[in-house]
């Protein structure tokens, strides 16, 4: 039975960070991974334009929901950021070099210029997609976390064939993202293209996510523990296989900003199950699971927890705000105009 304490709050509303992050994120490094697909340079500027309003705002979820961890649950933020540290450099790596990609690759008019920024571009989301789906496998599979709540693993343990899985994973799920958010902001031969590469890119999760789903109902059970105590909660995978279901449905009917919010339904639903699997663990810890780090074993003092909720609760209100702002503005179909990337 679930009771909704401050530390549950705090598990939900990081949960909510996260996934407003890959929501909107995800689509932006879809975007970047399905880049080297098209050929023009116009279809490149077109792609980018597409997320050059929105994509640094888009971050500020991730921002947010890193800070709220270290300040709820401070012993997980050390453990994660220290025992995945190079990772963590490697995922940090791969968002500054899709940034200096977007704002560099059009200063300059020459062909091997572009290319090489494209090329960053592409690499750098794909790679950042594939860190951060090798994080949560690892968070799921479970990691060596000792008596002291310290990291006891290397990097290269955490390189096994699961997180990989769901890091890939992670990447079909952006990609299809991605698309359908291209489509949505394109038009003429450009949407036509883009279209087509979206069954492509269902296909593509579909299968990698049946794949996951069956290794981790295999090698992961206690990810299925929450939802087999309280039957109600399989209304989540069954929201997420309607969601995903609807998607070509739409695209059919050429209706893509329904196509889109399916899309994020779909992104929504998976956290939702990923969260509701994890619970109360933030980080499990194989072998020795009374070592995982929980959100009452590694939670700043209820008064602590309190304080930060009231200041939650008056700005999270402006930052859905901000984002909201943001998309109003530049909603409609992309322009490429003198002041394009």
């Amino acid at each position: 039975m679930i009771t909704f304490d401050l530390n549950t709050i705090w598990f939900l509303l990081i949960g909510v960070l996260l996934t407003g992050y890959a929501i909107l994120d995800g689509f932006d490094l879809g975007v970047g991974a399905l880049h080297l697909f098209t050929k023009t340079d116009l279809e490149r500027r077109i792609m980018i334009n597409a997320i050059g309003p929105v994509w640094d705002g888009n971050e500020v979820w991730l921002v947010t929901g890193g800070g709220a961890l270290f300040a709820a649950f401070p012993d997980v933020y050390a453990t994660a950021f220290s025992g995945f540290y190079l990772a963590m450099m490697l995922l940090l790596v791969g968002l500054i070099f899709r940034a200096v990609a977007i704002d560099f690759r059009s200063k300059q008019p020459m062909a091997w210029w572009r290319k090489m920024w494209d090329v960053s571009f592409s690499v750098s989301s794909i790679l950042s997609s594939l860190l951060i789906g090798v994080a949560l496998g690892n968070i799921a599979w479970g990691v060596p976390i000792d008596a002291d709540g310290e990291f006891a693993g290397t990097f290269f343990g955490l390189l096994t064939p699961y997180p990989i899985l769901v890091g890939i994973t992670t990447v079909a799920l952006f990609m299809m993202h991605g698309a359908i958010y291209v489509v949505m902001k394109t038009e003429g031969e450009l949407q036509a293209k883009i279209r087509g590469w979206i069954n492509n890119t269902i296909i593509f999760f579909i299968v990698c996510y049946a794949t996951t789903t069956m290794v981790t109902l295999l090698y992961v059970p206690h990810m299925t523990d929450n939802i087999r105590d309280n039957p109600i909660l399989f209304l989540l995978p069954l929201a997420n296989m309607l969601a995903i279901a609807n998607i070509p449905r739409e695209i059919h009917l050429k209706r893509n900003f329904r196509a889109f919010l399916s899309s994020c339904a779909a992104v929504a639903a998976l956290l939702a199950l990923f969260g509701v699997g994890m619970f109360p663990d933030l980080i499990y810890s194989a072998p020795e699971a009374a070592n995982s780090l929980t959100i009452y074993n590694s939670a700043s003092s209820q008064k602590t927890l309190k304080i930060m909720l009231i200041i939650a609760v008056c700005g999270m209100p402006m930052v859905i705000a901000y984002t909201a702002s943001i998309y109003w503005i530049f909603r409609g179909k992309v322009k490429i105009t003198e002041g394009s990337y």
